[in-house]
C-alpha cells in the first residue's frame, strides 16, 4: 500500500517548506476520499514572508483547507488564524520566551515543540480527533536522505506528547530523496521563493534562526541590509532581555554562547564575507522541511 495512504484521521504537518508542500500533494493525489486529512501550518511569526505566500499559494491551487496555527500564552494554549491575520513580527515566539523566561537553544530547542508540535496536538485535542486511546497519525516531512533524522523520529523516546500521535514519514518510506522534491518543483507553475545567492538558499522558513551558523546570518543581513537589519532587531532584542515579572531587563542572555550575539552580528554586517563558508556550522531543524 502506498505511503501516502490514509488509514483514519491523519494530520499533515506542513512546515511550509518544499518538502512538506511535495508531501501534501503526494497524500493529495494518492487518496480519493479525503474527509480524515487535517492539513495544519504552525506559525512562529518570525516564518519568511515568502513562507506565509507559499503555504496561502498552496492552499489556493490545490484547493485543500490549511489551518494556520499560532501559540498563545492562555488557556487553550493556541489560536485559528490565517493568512490576512497571522502574525509576522514574532509576536508568537515572544510570548514564549516570556512564558518561559529563558530563550531555546540548539540543547533545548523548546521553539520547535511548543510553537509547532504541541500547538497542533492542542488543537487536535479541542476538536476531539486525538485522544490517548485514538491517536492520530502524523506525516511529518522528513526525506529517505536524512536518515539521522529518520532514526531520531523512530527511536524517539515517550514524551507527553507522543501519546496523542503516531509520527509517519512517507517521503522516507518511499524512498524520496532532495532530488525527487527538486525535480517536482521545477515542473510546476509556483514555488517557493526565499531568496538564494549563487543558487544556494539563504534563508530557511525561520528567518534568522539560531540555528544557522554565523556567517551565514552575516550574508542573509548583508543581502537585504534594510530588511534583514528590521528582523535581526528582534532576535537581537530577545538576546538582550530576560523575563522578569512578565517585564524585559537586560540581561545578555544568547540563544547560542558559541558565536557573535545577534546584535554584534548586525553591527558588523558590512564586513565582507564568503558566502556559505561554515556552511556545515548550521544545524537540521524539524520546522524547516
Amino acid at each position: 500500500m502506498s505511503p501516502y495512504k490514509l488509514s483514519g484521521t491523519t494530520v499533515v504537518s506542513f512546515s511550509g517548506g518544499r518538502t512538506s508542500a511535495y508531501m501534501l500533494r503526494q497524500v493529495l493525489d494518492n487518496n480519493d476520499d479525503l474527509s480524515d486529512l487535517v492539513v495544519t501550518f504552525a506559525n512562529t511569526g518570525k516564518e519568511h514572508p515568502a513562507t506565509l505566500e507559499f503555504v496561502q499559494e498552496c492552499a489556493e491551487r490545490w484547493a485543500v483547507p490549511i489551518v494556520w496555527l499560532e501559540f498563545r500564552d492562555d488557556d487553550a494554549g493556541f489560536s485559528v488564524v490565517d493568512y490576512a491575520t497571522t502574525s509576522r513580527q514574532g509576536e508568537p515566539f515572544e510570548a514564549l520566551i516570556r512564558k518561559r523566561k529563558y530563550l531555546p537553544n540548539p540543547v533545548t530547542r523548546f521553539c520547535t515543540i511548543d510553537l509547532k508540535i504541541r500547538v497542533i496536538h492542542k488543537y487536535l485535542r479541542s476538536l476531539g480527533l486525538s485522544t490517548e486511546e485514538t491517536p492520530v497519525d502524523m506525516m511529518t516531512g522528513i526525506r529517505a536522505d536524512e536518515p539521522r533524522r529518520v532514526v531520531k523520529i523512530r527511536h524517539r523516546k515517550s514524551t507527553s506528547e507522543s501519546k496523542w500521535a503516531t509520527m509517519v514519514m512517507p517521503l522516507a518510506d518511499a524512498g524520496v530523496g532532495i532530488q525527487d522534491v527538486t525535480d517536482f518543483w521545477a515542473a510546476q507553475p509556483f514555488d517557493l521563493t526565499l531568496p538564494t545567492i549563487n543558487g544556494r538558499t539563504l534563508e530557511g522558513n525561520c528567518d534568522l534562526c539560531f540555528l544557522k551558523g554565523a556567517k551565514q546570518v552575516y550574508s542573509i543581513i548583508a543581502s537585504d541590509r534594510d530588511e534583514l537589519i528590521r528582523k535581526g532587531d528582534w532576535w537581537a532584542r530577545m538576546e538582550s532581555s530576560v523575563v522578569s515579572g512578565g517585564k524585559f531587563t537586560g540581561d545578555g542572555a544568547r540563544f547560542r554562547s558559541d558565536r557573535p550575539s545577534y546584535q554584534q552580528m548586525l553591527d558588523y554586517s558590512d564586513t565582507q564575507f564568503d558566502m556559505f563558508a561554515d556552511h556545515d556550522e548550521s544545524i537540521a531543524c524539524f520546522c524547516g522541511d
